[in-house]
């Protein structure tokens, strides 16, 4: 995404091989209570060398992905610590359906910024030929459901058919993005 999505206290851009980057993935999908929650189910990346090796095969991928499809990190603004990360990508059998996903590290949990970051991010997204997006999760993944809920997202129901895992589904429309202090600028 060129250029980055800015927010009132966030930086959404695209990952970096740099090495603050990679510590800063590491930090947050090095850790089993952000990965256990992750449909596939993955193991956390055991170490900076494992980290650098994903992160470079998202940065290779990432010009080559059909916009508005593609892995974000997320950056706080008041000191650039990356905080979280956000995906955009096709759901399974990976012909049409567009889910959005969204990480934090546990030490910024609570703070509103996958809220944020995810509003900014489905702004821009709808700026795009696409009808919605949607947001899946483990029935007992609380949080992940509440900011589902709080960037404007709909209950669809339940299913299996993604990942052979039972997951609440939750939907978006255009039409039904929520105004307000959340919204997403493109820095000029």
């Amino acid at each position: 995404m060129q250029p980055p999505l800015i927010t009132d206290r966030l930086i959404v851009r695209d990952w970096t091989t740099s090495d603050a980057d990679v510590q800063a993935a590491l930090a947050l999908y090095g850790r089993p209570e952000v990965t256990e929650w992750l449909t596939p189910v993955i193991a956390n990346v055991a170490d900076l060398t494992a980290m650098r090796a994903v992160v470079q095969s998202w940065t290779e991928s990432q010009p080559n992905l059909v916009p508005p499809t593609g892995r974000w990190a997320m950056q706080r603004r008041c000191d650039d610590a990356v905080v979280g990360g956000l995906v955009l990508r096709t759901l399974p059998p990976y012909d049409h359906d567009l889910e959005l996903t969204w990480q934090l590290r546990p030490e910024a949990w609570g703070h509103g910024y996958a809220t944020e970051a995810a509003a900014a991010l489905l702004r821009w997204a709808f700026t795009y030929d696409i009808d919605e997006i949607f947001a899946l999760a483990r029935p007992d993944n609380t949080r992940a459901i509440a900011t589902a809920e709080r960037i404007g997202m709909e209950w669809v129901g339940e299913t299996t058919k993604y990942y052979d895992t039972a997951l609440q589904v939750y939907r978006i429309r255009q039409g039904d993005l929520p105004n307000g202090p959340a919204s997403g600028r493109t820095e000029d």
